[in-house]
């Protein structure tokens, strides 16, 4: 059964940082675009971050661009999150999913794709 695993969510003070991973389960990642996806309580899910195949291209939403970074390693077959000066509105599940749609800003799921797992919860508050 092909799946995304994510982990490496947690609970952290504003300012602090967190790295969350995306893994592939029974899929090998390096043929795929990836993107991270969250919800925060009460809100739709919204697009944070993307990344092409290479590693070259990355999107990312205006509210995280200059503190979070996507990357990925595909000798490991991970996808990765650094999310740096976290704040309270970043607080949300956070998943990811294959093929995402990015266009500057704009990250969205790809229908047929975006098969949501368990994802990972990051809380940030004092």
């Amino acid at each position: 059964q092909v799946q995304l695993v994510e982990s490496g969510g947690g609970l952290v003070q504003p300012g602090g940082s967190l790295r969350l991973s995306c893994a592939g389960a029974g899929l090998s990642l390096a043929n795929h675009a990836l993107g991270w996806f969250r919800q925060a309580p009460g809100k739709e899910r919204e697009g944070v971050s993307c990344i092409n195949t290479s590693g070259r291209n990355k999107h990312y939403d205006g509210s995280v661009a200059e503190r979070f970074t996507i990357s990925r390693d595909n000798a490991k077959n991970t996808v990765y999150l650094q999310m740096n000066n976290l704040k309270p509105e970043d607080t949300a599940v956070y998943y990811c999913a294959l093929e995402p749609v990015c266009m500057g800003t704009r990250i969205d799921p790809r229908p047929g794709y975006a098969n949501w797992g368990q994802g990972t919860q990051v809380t940030v508050s004092s």
